[in-house]
């Protein structure tokens, strides 16, 4: 396998580890929201949970838009925990993600505007809509290829057929 295929992404094993105790151990708001966004239900985009970006590890992820959703429960408000979520966003967004933020209790008592954020956030992360690898391929290889040129000659009779002669009155 070429190696430049890889990704860049390194996460240390003991970082794996912990992602997939999370997944574990997820709280109801984690729960219901997974329920949510897994599968491509939202808008068909993809996401992950429970993924190592740097040094953290964020409750949702979205990789093709760079849209990170995170849910706080009631420790994120007091204010160190603020300034320590605040500080972790900066790294993460330094990444080129965009980070989102939900209480538990949004999610708990109004998951259809929680949804509908996202999907505002994803809409405006995505200009256009992702098509997969294969379709890409095609459709790069079709604008690439020469497209035939009419010559006068055809350009005439083709003109000649559309347009309703002189003597053709109603």
């Amino acid at each position: 396998m070429d190696d430049s295929k890889q990704p860049t992404w390194s996460v240390s094993p003991s970082q794996r580890r912990h992602a997939r105790e999370l997944r574990k151990k997820s709280t109801g708001a984690e729960r219901l929201m997974w329920g949510e966004l897994r599968d491509k239900r939202l808008g068909g985009f993809s996401f992950k949970r429970q993924v190592p970006i740097g040094p953290f590890i964020v409750d949702f992820a979205c990789h093709s838009a760079k849209l990170v959703v995170e849910l706080d429960g009631g420790q994120h408000f007091a204010d160190d925990a603020e300034r320590a979520d605040a500080a972790r966003t900066e790294v993460i967004e330094a990444r080129g993600f965009r980070v989102i933020r939900f209480s538990n209790a949004d999610v708990m008592s109004n998951r259809d505007g929680v949804l509908q954020s996202i999907a505002t956030e994803l809409a405006a992360r995505t200009l256009t809509p992702t098509l997969s690898r294969k379709r890409e391929r095609g459709r790069a290889a079709r604008a690439a290829r020469p497209r035939p040129t009419q010559t006068n000659a055809t350009r005439r009779s083709s003109d000649a057929t559309q347009r309703p002669s002189p003597d053709d009155s109603d």
